[in-house]
């Protein structure tokens, strides 16, 4: 191939180059492998049977109707699940006096209580699916009902219903960081101070694929094919809970229709499958359905009663920042459990400005609900949200522009690396100059003219800032192997793993670029446990600062092995050997062989010195590097009709550091989908309950989802200014667009109330909550 070709498809391929997602021609087609598509020879068909009570007493589960019914092969209780590990949370958290938290467990199917509708009492096994759906509804439960509680506040109240009896008035965790006296006392002599409570709704994650999952066991072997967003770290997760060595689980998930966060878990139904699977000798597949099943029984997201606070001094300086939150983690801890509401609002809560202090106390509750798992931005966007709220009412009462009080307190590039009041270490940035980028983009100039518009036509025009800054990136282990095939195609293998974010095109990119390797001829392993040495999963925005790091680095050993190679194949010393663009050449000469020639060579070549390897694949793991700052400014732009309350978003723009962006097209992706995100829970979306404990919002009939009529176009620019704590210079982009949409669009819906007077108003905006709003606003 000559050089300008070679040139021309690595320039087209690059990193920077907003190349078309290779995953996308199977998935256009209907070629997906969702797990759902799946059949294993001999499957049968499971069925959960869940609680229809939130909270009551099980006096006994009747199965002997069920186990006559045609086709049924079995149905398990809790009885049967005695045996394995309960559900836990994964974090180590401590109260604000030093003792643990109450971590408690939750079984894989109770046998005391049920605590939330939904929760999964029994498992039916059938030979056909509509065989177990006929014989799930003859499980016969004898439960007593108790009173149920349904939001924290409730909880948290003496004589509150006791979700477990071991956890007095339902306080799992009395978290607490930062220095309280000083926070009181920078409080106490501020010279303004601003006090807000902020609702974080409730929300239903949402994604396109219900969970499901196909459980065989096999000579001692447990085999879950499964969504997932990491197979190794799901494999530890599951033989915890079946007390067996990590040696005998078999992680496998395929195509993955959207996660958010939720099917990060190990939910109890897996484990079931998976004994059931042992006990009748066969496959056992089961696909949740949406109502009744996903919406109940799936993780939620967000719920937390927030007060925030900002003290100021007389020239608008940001002296402390302090949360208290009561947080509702539902009827048992999942995964992450408090995390969202304790660490991850520590860590993002400063966001991009220089506040010496910061305190957070956070008091997390069960209930008789869904149990809350991470959602997109697990703590980033809400408290960039509260930040961004307390900045513009700060401004309004203080008679500061809003845009001059953020400038005042930016965190400078001449102040990085900064040390932040969280405990992070912000390496780049220039956050005043992304505001800059945002407002020029926006036309906050022109504003003026276009709410006159919007008034000639009966709507009230509000705009609105977020500027936001993230903690992604959480350290953690990753793999990068890299494999020379036999039919000259190269093989990634990753720990994290693509359920919609377009991987395999991104990490191709990066590997293109550091061996040279043709671009066509990359392909990606990554939802298989039994491939992997290690694998943080994909969530945090981490996957390509971490998963391109271990390719980097990858790279860099499979060129070391290259070089020993290529001398013997040349003939030349070790030491001249260099390599660049894919070739690897003798120094001062026109000999070289080409990375793919030279490992079909190794393949062929029956005896080699025992110097010289005999493949040029590598499995590495990554050890971890720093959290990275992924920041931008939003602006968004709403119109309110004051009659019916009803808010649309408008006009939307977007400046956002990402640091080194390999593939644009993808980056504006991921962001389109979190503004969407964030305009629901914003607008729309909220999860509501009967006071005794009956989810109101249980289909899509009843729970609002954004579509494309309710967003405006979306206006995106990028400012980026390279990390220093990767070698991609990558900060992470997936929850970006919750974390600038949120504030942005709530901020603009309470600057189109002010002629009301109203200075806070409280997600989710909805018509009859603002028309609400106005009315009682009115004067008379």
């Amino acid at each position: 191939m000559p050089d300008t070709m070679i040139d021309t498809t690595r320039l087209r391929y690059g990193v920077g180059q907003s190349v078309p997602r290779q995953e996308d021609p199977v998935l256009l087609r209907g070629e997906g492998r969702y797990t759902d598509d799946l059949a294993l020879p001999g499957q049968a068909w499971g069925v959960m049977v869940r609680s229809p009570y939130p909270h009551g007493i099980i006096r006994g589960i009747g199965t002997e109707a069920a186990l006559a019914m045609p086709g049924v092969l079995g149905v398990y209780t809790g009885a049967d699940m005695a045996d394995y590990a309960g559900l836990k949370c994964a974090f180590a958290f401590k109260n604000r006096d030093g003792t643990p938290y109450t971590n408690v467990s939750r079984p894989i199917l109770p046998q005391d209580k049920v605590r939330f509708v939904g929760d999964p009492v029994a498992l039916v096994v059938a030979e056909t699916r509509m065989q177990a759906k006929d014989a799930a509804e003859m499980v016969e439960l004898d439960i007593d009902a108790l009173d149920a509680v349904t939001d924290a506040v409730a909880a948290s109240q003496p004589g509150a219903p006791q979700v477990f009896d071991e956890v007095p008035n339902n306080l799992v965790l009395d978290f607490h960081f930062g220095d309280a006296a000083k926070t009181a006392a920078a409080f106490a002599g501020a010279a303004h101070t601003v006090k807000l409570d902020i609702r974080n709704n409730r929300i239903v994650v949402c994604p396109m694929e219900p969970r499901s999952a196909i459980a065989a066991y096999d000579d001692g072997r447990y085999v879950l094919r499964m969504q997932s967003q990491g197979v190794f770290g799901m494999r530890n997760l599951i033989a915890n809970i079946l007390k067996v060595p990590t040696g005998q689980v078999q992680i496998l998930t395929g195509n993955v229709g959207g996660s958010f966060g939720m099917k990060s878990n190990a939910y109890p139904e897996y484990t079931c499958l998976l004994h059931a699977a042992r006990a009748l000798g066969r496959p056992v597949k089961w696909t949740d359905e949406r109502t009744g099943g996903s919406f109940l029984s799936d993780g939620h997201g967000r719920d937390n009663e927030v007060t925030a606070e900002l003290a100021l001094d007389k020239d608008g300086r940001f002296l402390a920042v302090r949360l208290t939150t009561l947080s509702n983690l539902g009827a048992y801890l999942s995964n992450t459990g408090p995390n969202m509401s304790t660490g991850n609002f520590i860590k993002n809560i400063q966001s991009n400005y220089s506040t010496p202090l910061i305190e957070i106390s956070t008091r997390c509750l069960l209930s008789n609900v869904t149990p809350i798992v991470s959602y997109r931005g697990a703590g980033r966007p809400e408290s960039n949200y509260f930040m961004e709220r307390l900045i513009e009412t700060a401004a309004a009462e203080m008679g500061i522009d809003a845009i001059d009080l953020r400038r005042r307190n930016h965190i400078r590039p001449d102040q990085l690396p900064y040390a932040s009041a969280s405990e992070s270490l912000y390496d780049s940035g220039d956050f005043s100059a992304v505001l800059d980028d945002a407002l020029a983009e926006a036309d906050w100039d022109g504003f003026a003219a276009r709410a006159e518009d919007s008034a000639a036509r009966g709507k009230l025009r509000g705009r609105g800032i977020g500027n936001f800054l993230e903690c992604t990136g959480v350290p953690s282990k990753e793999m990068g192997g890299i494999r020379f095939n036999d039919d000259g195609t190269v093989t990634i293998v990753t720990g994290t793993l693509d359920y919609g974010q377009g991987h395999w095109t991104a990490f191709a990119q990066v590997l293109q670029a550091e061996l040279g390797v043709p671009f066509e001829k990359i392909k990606l392993l990554q939802g298989d446990s039994d491939q992997l040495i290690a694998g943080g999963g994909t969530g945090g925005s981490k996957s390509l600062i971490a998963s391109g790091t271990a390719i980097v680095e990858a790279s860099a050993l499979v060129v070391e092995k290259g070089k020993l190679a290529a001398a013997h194949v040349l003939e030349a010393s070790v030491a001249d050997i260099e390599f660049a663009a894919g070739r690897f050449s003798v120094a001062g000469t026109d000999l070289g062989i080409d990375i793919m020639e030279l490992s079909r060579t190794l393949r062929v070549t029956p005896a080699l010195p025992d110097e010289v390897p005999r493949s040029l694949d590598v499995s590495h793991l990554f050890d971890q590097v720093p959290m990275a700052f992924p920041n931008g400014c939003h602006i968004a732009e709403v119109e309110i009709d004051p009659d019916t309350g009803q808010v649309q978003v408008v006009r939307y723009h977007a400046v956002n550091d990402f640091g080194t962006i390999v593939n644009p097209m993808l980056v504006q992706g991921q962001v389109h989908g979190g503004i969407a995100q964030g305009i629901g829970q914003a607008i729309m979306e909220h999860v509501e309950y009967t006071q005794d404990g009956q989810m109101l919002t249980g289909s899509f009939t009843d729970y609002a989802l954004p579509r494309a009529s309710d967003l405006p176009s979306f206006a995106l620019s990028s400012h980026p200014v390279p990390a220093t704590s990767n070698p991609l210079g990558a900060k992470g982009c997936g929850e970006a667009g919750c974390a600038g949409s949120l504030p942005a669009v709530m901020n603009a819906v309470v600057d189109a109330l002010k002629v009301y007077g109203i200075t806070h108003i409280n997600m989710p905006v909805r018509a009859e909550q603002v028309w609400a709003a106005i009315q009682a606003a009115k004067p008379g």
